[in-house]
């Protein structure tokens, strides 16, 4: 009898650990990010290498404290991708995922639009933390997302590469 209860107070206990971590990993580090209106979406202009806002409306984003890539965002904008050729595209962006509840933003069919030339993705900001820049994607159709990705630098710093000279200095913390 004492075995038996023992098995079920560890398989309870296996199951809420479980159950609380999925918890903490799809709700519980996030928040809502309170818009701010012109400084929340902005594309780095190819001239002057410097981010400038863009028009934008209908403003959702999520963040979390734990990571400085946990940011994802959703607008739409009037702005053409004609109009949008003065600003610093990129070629291989990758969206990252968000959490399921997060419904405006789904990575999957972001990357689909990329592939197919239904959107351009451009840089919003580099380094807005160390070692990560903010990826904004626009859809032919108008609608945008964000997300930040490592960049070079980041990617050397958290897998233990030497990060070289090329790369700022860590802020300290």
């Amino acid at each position: 009898m004492t075995g038996k209860l023992l098995a079920l107070l560890l398989l309870g206990s296996a199951v809420l650990a479980g159950v609380g971590m999925y918890y903490l990993q799809v709700y519980g580090f996030y928040y809502t990010v309170e818009p701010q209106p012109g400084r929340d979406v902005n594309l780095v202009v190819v001239e002057t290498d410097q981010p400038e806002p863009i028009t934008y409306s209908a403003f959702q984003a999520i963040d979390a404290n734990s990571s400085p890539i946990r940011y994802r965002a959703c607008f739409e904008t009037d702005l053409s991708l004609d109009q949008l050729s003065g600003f610093v595209a990129l070629d291989n962006a990758e969206p990252l995922t968000a959490p399921g509840w997060f419904d405006c933003y789904n990575a999957v069919a972001i990357a689909d639009a990329l592939k197919t030339g239904q959107a351009q993705a451009f840089m919003g900001q580099k380094n807005i933390h160390y070692g990560v820049d903010r990826i904004v994607a626009v859809t032919q159709d108008g609608k945008g997302y964000v997300w930040h990705a490592l960049n070079n630098c980041g990617e050397k710093a958290y897998d233990g590469t030497v990060v070289g000279e090329e790369c700022p200095p860590r802020p300290q913390e």
